[in-house]
């Protein structure tokens, strides 16, 4: 090639060039990254991080990624251990409105500060919640339930295994204008064991753990948490249109790391993120377990807890929620 040939080549070579490097340059782990969950096996923030487990690691370099359920306290013992781990990205937090929306509010003392204290990687997408009743109880629908609590006040009971639950339930108290009995327990399976068994009445819980029971009549639904109907499960009403005009409640997940995560580290896993979200098995398989996925950057997720925090503040003080 003519040194002049080289010389006109040379702009068109470099573009190419550049991609190939910063995909060499790219930060990656060098030893299994943890994914901390703060709810017991079992749950659906637990079957989204297994998904989400395995599908980072195609992206990663098939690094090693293990789920690590740190259930208990609302949350606020997973969300401690991530505070308190090296912010080298080899801990993740796979978590949702409980730890990072709810907690401001319900409780009166926190370990953690939800903005300052974890890096922003992406969101991981919305659940869909929905109240359901245990099958001793004969409401066949959200208004024949009202009815029995009210006819029962303090006697019909709701379990939670987490803060959506927890602000759900009140919420649902307040604006139906019953009295019902708040059993709490520390993850979602063994509360819904006992609707299951006729110790709790309802719950208002997520379609991972509570689908199966629903379909084989174990559980009967009764409505749907968001404003709109779900396009996971279009037949099922909003509660919103079942009586209680205006409920929306929001149940989110997202992905964060510890506060102080270097620059690189945080791009590596947002990029790794991206190419996740434009797979079509993302979706997929997270509707299969009831969840409705998307990504997003860090900058979004940070704005989006914000936005959160305030929206779940307003919920809970309005249901006359008093932190713990």
């Amino acid at each position: 090639m003519t040194p002049r040939r080289a010389l006109l080549l040379a702009p068109l070579a470099t573009p190419l060039a550049i991609p190939a490097l910063a995909q060499q340059s790219e930060w990656r782990p060098n030893r299994p990254i943890t994914l901390i969950v703060p709810f017991a096996a079992g749950s659906g923030t637990d079957a989204v991080a297994r998904i989400l487990a395995q599908m980072l690691s195609q992206e990663m370099g098939g690094a090693t990624i293990t789920v690590d359920n740190r259930a208990g306290a609302n949350g606020t013992i997973a969300a401690r251990a991530v505070m308190q781990s090296p912010p080298d990205g080899h801990t993740l937090f796979v978590t949702t409105n409980t730890t990072h929306a709810a907690n401001p509010w319900l409780l009166r003392r926190m370990d953690y500060d939800p903005i300052n204290d974890f890096t922003p990687i992406s969101r991981l997408g919305n659940y869909v919640f929905w109240l359901t009743v245990g099958p001793e109880v004969p409401a066949r629908n959200l208004r024949e339930f009202l009815a029995l609590a009210k006819a029962r006040p303090g006697q019909i009971s709701y379990a939670s295994g987490n803060g959506t639950g927890i602000v759900a339930g009140a919420t649902i108290a307040r604006m139906g204008g019953v009295d019902m009995l708040h059993v709490p327990y520390r993850s979602t399976p063994p509360a819904i064991t006992d609707v299951l068994a006729g110790r709790v009445h309802s719950i208002v819980v997520d379609l991972t753990p509570s689908l199966g029971h629903v379909r084989d009549g174990r559980l009967r639904a009764l409505g749907v948490t968001s404003a709109q109907r779900s396009a996971l499960i279009p037949d099922a009403p909003t509660l919103s249109e079942e009586g209680l005009t205006g409920f929306d409640l929001l149940s989110f997940a997202v992905l964060l790391g510890p506060a102080r995560m270097a620059p690189e580290v945080t791009s590596a896993f947002a990029s790794a993120m991206r190419r996740v979200g434009a797979k079509p098995e993302y979706r997929s398989r997270l509707a299969e377990v009831g969840f409705d996925g998307m990504t997003s950057t860090p900058d979004e997720v940070g704005a989006f807890i914000r936005q959160q925090i305030a929206a779940w503040g307003e919920m809970i003080r309005g249901a006359g929620i008093e932190p713990e």
